[in-house]
């Protein structure tokens, strides 16, 4: 129980939450109380989360054979059928237990499962009988020819081989976030592999300097286009990228490099689809799920989980540990934190009051669900990575839960994206207010970490456009050969440099990108789907663009690397001083420091100017150690950059610096030691 009288570390960093101190100590109680039920029953909140070791499939080497459970309350029969029985819909009968969970065993000497049989379970209900898919299954395969899933067994008889025993994420050190999607990583018209991924791309994202890499689409999914959100498998790695052993081959090789791996979770929702997912699985409407309208999300045309129930906790839960413990993931991207904290869904809600937080809408068992994941999360690996991706910015969600949190170490800066395409959209480069964008970038809430980002995968998507399609949009086809001289162009590299570097510099204490857009990929992504002939034009990445040494994507990924070099060299995300030194509107520029460095932005299109003077930190000499005007990263040259700067002192005593300061420039100066 928690001590009402202890204060709560959340409430004492900001006084504005005290009116809702009660609510906050209720969802801290909650999720105490919860605990401590689960843990009077299953000894520990881990032993709780092992579901995934008793149901579904598990093979008993002394009784020689594989046990099949499943929890189905609500079944009238269930029996399993496969190929070993030749599917067969009477043979092989489960029996239920007083728990709701139904099994049967299958001794070897008889019609063995083996390694690779497909498998479903036929579920008798009031309603009618059907053949599911198991709940629990770890691996489903799709028929080409009729294009149904099954499950089937996975046991090779050579477990795989880890060799990252020695591998620990760095817990104090800041992320760098390379978002990515397996299938769509390759430049083939086709569907990429885990195997491709870890052999082609990985040595990209570790040349250029990203510390971690956060795979979409990891759970099966019945629907390729859904980009992996419409989940149907919950402990399946997703079959169309190759098999369990080919992703932990990855995840392994990646460690090999120093890369951490974390994985989008999807808990917030699930697929619709009967023949695949869990909808109606015993013929209840509420077994996985709320029933009626409450377990039904109208925006994603997806089931909504009943996160009170104990079974469904525990299910979810055992899939928090499974990934970690299976497949040695170093954290989660949960997946729609926003629609799971508010009955709403966060839907038409603009969150600009503590009320809308703590009083409107709360979907309590939801909160309490969060907590115990992020509590369990950290327990299973440490240390672990946990990311919401929340909309809402609910307070707190980055605090410990014991604190009067939610458990996450980081939230995405969604607001970022969206202000810097709605920047790009409607307003002229000379209108753009570089106070708003100071405030954009600053404006979160202490002591909870960040993940900023210029764009991921959200922005694009089909019938949005990337960053550099934003800015240079069709110039992009004809004229980005170098020496090719092109005003459109020539604006769209310096200013997609630019924000990358204010976002990254400025707007958290983690940075993100999604795969490609660090060259500047040109196009949206567009999943194969009837309307575009089942093409795969879109679905890939073009690396032969930047590998081409004759076109401007190059600049582009040089000025990326450089960039996230220089940040981690001086440990620039770790510092959580950002100290602001100057704020023209006149001529657009931004001065602040952080990390010992002093990062200098022009955003003007057309004020350069020379002797610009602004205030340091320190005295002393100052060198430029990165600017975005260098033709290295396809820029004009315009400043030298073996220039020493010496601090000139005010009569009080305020040291400053006077520059040539270029037009659409970004700079980045350190003071050399004395």
């Amino acid at each position: 129980m928690s001590d009402a009288l202890t204060p709560l570390a959340l409430i004492e960093d900001d006084s504005w939450l005290e009116p809702y101190e009660p609510e906050i100590r209720a969802r801290l109680q909650r999720c105490l109380d919860t605990r401590a039920a689960i843990e009077a029953a299953h000894g520990s909140l881990r032993a709780f989360a092992s579901a995934h070791h008793h149901l579904g499939f598990s093979y008993d080497p002394d009784q020689r054979g594989w046990w099949y459970r499943e929890w189905a309350p609500a079944a009238e029969a269930l029996y399993l059928i496969g190929d070993f029985n030749g599917w067969e819909r009477r043979s092989h009968p489960l029996h239920m237990r007083e728990d709701g969970v139904w099994e049967v065993f299958v001794p070897d000497a008889d019609t063995p499962l083996t390694h690779e049989s497909k498998v479903k379970v036929h579920v008798l209900t009031r309603d009618g009988a059907r053949d599911r898919i198991p709940a629990y299954i770890r691996r489903t395969v799709q028929d080409p020819q009729s294009h149904d899933f099954a499950g089937q067994i996975w046991h090779p008889e050579t477990p795989f081989v880890w060799t990252d025993e020695t591998y620990q994420p760095d817990p104090d050190a800041a992320l760098y976030i390379y978002e990515c999607h397996p299938g769509m990583a390759q430049e083939k018209h086709g569907v990429g592999t885990w195997r491709e991924f870890a052999d082609n791309v990985l040595p990209r994202v570790k040349d250029l300097g990203y510390n971690v890499i956060q795979m979409m689409a990891v759970q099966e999914h019945p629907y390729y286009g859904s980009f992996g959100y419409h989940v149907s498998s919950l402990f399946a790695p997703s079959s169309r990228f190759g098999t369990p052993e080919d992703l932990k081959y990855l995840i392994n090789a990646a460690h090999g490099m120093g890369i951490a791996v974390i994985m989008d979770i999807v808990h917030s929702h699930a697929v619709k689809n009967i023949a695949e997912g869990l909808a109606f699985f015993d013929g209840s409407d509420d077994q996985y799920f709320h029933p009626g309208g409450r377990g039904y999300h109208t925006g994603w045309d997806s089931y909504l989980y009943n996160y009170g129930k104990r079974e469904v906790q525990q299910f979810l839960l055992s899939n928090v540990a499974y990934w970690l413990e299976e497949f040695h993931f170093d954290g989660y991207r949960f997946d729609g934190v926003t629609s799971m904290m508010y009955i709403h869904h966060g839907d038409m809600v603009s969150f600009e009051t503590y009320d809308q937080y703590f009083k409107e809408g709360d979907e309590w068992d939801a909160i309490t669900y969060l907590q115990l994941a992020n509590l369990l999360a950290h327990e299973v690996r440490t240390p672990c990575i946990t990311i919401a991706e929340d909309m809402s910015g609910m307070p707190g969600c980055c605090r410990p839960v014991l604190e009067g949190g939610l458990g996450f170490d980081y939230r995405l800066g969604m607001g970022i994206p969206d202000y810097w395409i709605k920047m790009l959209k409607h307003k002229p480069d000379e209108a753009w207010d570089i106070f708003d964008m100071w405030y954009t970038l600053t404006n979160r809430r202490w002591k909870e970490k960040t993940v900023a980002y210029t764009e991921s995968h959200d922005q694009a998507l089909v019938g949005d456009k990337t960053l550099a399609f934003w800015l240079m949009d069709k110039e992009m086809y004809w004229n980005m050969q170098v020496g090719t001289q092109n005003l459109a162009i020539d604006r769209g590299i310096a200013l997609h440099k630019m924000l990358r570097l204010l976002t990254a510099g400025l707007g958290g204490e983690a940075y993100l990108n999604f795969m490609g857009n660090e060259f500047g990929h040109p196009e949206w992504i567009d999943f194969p789907r009837e309307g575009n002939g089942w093409s795969y034009q879109y679905a890939r990445r073009q690396w032969s663009l930047v590998d081409n040494q004759d076109l401007k994507y190059r600049f582009m990924n040089d000025f990326d690397r450089a960039m996230l070099q220089l940040m981690q060299a001086h440990q620039v995300l770790e510092d959580p001083e950002i100290e602001q030194l100057n704020m023209d509107m006149e001529n657009q520029a931004i001065i602040f420091s952080r990390g010992g460095l002093v990062f200098v932005f022009n955003f003007s299109p057309t004020s350069s100017v020379p002797d610009y003077e602004f205030y340091v930190p320190e005295p002393g000499t100052y060198r430029i150690i990165l600017s975005s005007d260098d033709p290295a990263y396809g820029g004009f040259g315009r400043i030298d950059t073996s220039l020493a700067y010496f601090t000139q002192d005010d009569e009080m005593d305020s040291s400053f610096l006077s520059i040539y300061l270029t037009n659409r420039t970004a700079l980045v100066l350190q003071r050399e030691e004395a």
